[in-house]
């Protein structure tokens, strides 16, 4: 079959099966329909410079930024979940778990690592949404509670970058039972008088804010992000009564006293380090 278009004015006839497309990554379309060049959000610490609007990232790009040098040990790297319910909807969630650990190189929807910041150690939990939603499974309470069990042993800080559609409702009552777990570790820390920082990202939502989410000694969230236990639809259906604007928005939780501060990512690295210091009464550095 013949193409439909030859340019042979310009001397130009790939056929378009051989044409080959844009690499991915090379620009970035935000929400409000800015274009961004891929390098250029990267060195911005993927915030558009047109808009502010702070992208969703992974671990990766977390430990980038908060971790000198990007030097860490990871913990508990292998940790995997099973699938003890056979739980079956439109697929079976065991091949939903095996599809996500092949899409994203992860074995669940949270890495945790220990590292220096600042020059200071700093046990860290990151979400990533990029696994099943960042939903929280019997694996993520699992891991945070470890890395919560290792802050507490060292007595080093602890810090949880939060980024979740809640719980995974694939484990069920597995899943519910980590509000628990993860709740009374960090009440293990706060004994113990080691901090304990929460990062709320977009999105924050579920059994996440239910529980060590909004449990931090410091509780700060980045720019518009929606922070929440139930959608603002649900809320509407279950209430009758039409929202205030911006509800649910990082914004409108810190005017209402449910947050610290909003801090934009260009500043986290220096923002969480002076909590630190002002937490363990050390001078604060310059």
């Amino acid at each position: 079959m013949s193409s439909w278009f030859k340019r042979k004015d310009k001397g130009i006839q790939t056929p378009t099966e051989q044409k080959k497309d844009v690499p991915k990554g090379l620009w970035h379309k935000t929400p409000s329909g800015k274009i961004v060049d891929a390098d250029q959000l990267r060195a911005n610490f993927y915030v558009s410079p047109e808009d502010n609007y702070h992208t969703r990232i992974g671990s990766n790009e977390y430990f980038e930024i908060l971790f000198d040098n990007n030097k860490f040990k990871e913990l508990n790297p292998k940790i995997s979940s099973k699938d003890p319910l056979n739980f079956v909807d439109s697929k079976k969630y065991s091949d939903r778990l095996n599809a996500a650990k092949e899409k994203t190189n992860l074995t669940d929807a949270v890495r945790t690592a220990v590292g220096k910041s600042n020059g200071k150690n700093l046990v860290l939990a990151c979400m990533d949404f990029a696994f099943i939603g960042g939903s929280m499974g019997s694996v993520v309470g699992e891991k945070i509670a470890r890395a919560a069990d290792y802050a507490l042993k060292n007595r080093l800080p602890f810090m949880i970058i939060s980024k979740s559609g809640g719980a995974r409702m694939m484990e069920a009552a597995l899943s519910l039972m980590q509000l628990v777990k993860t709740s009374s570790k960090l009440a293990q820390l706060a004994d113990a008088n080691i901090p304990y920082i929460s990062l709320c990202t977009d999105p924050t939502t579920g059994g996440t804010t239910a529980s060590f989410a909004m449990l931090g000694d410091i509780n700060i969230s980045e720019p518009g992000a929606l922070i929440a236990f139930a959608g603002p639809r649900v809320v509407r259906d279950t209430t009758g009564k039409e929202l205030p604007e911006g509800f649910q928005t990082a914004e409108f939780l810190l005017e209402h006293g449910f947050l610290d501060r909003i801090v934009e990512r260009k500043n986290l690295k220096q923002q969480v380090n002076l909590y630190l210091d002002l937490i363990l009464n050390q001078p604060v550095r310059a």
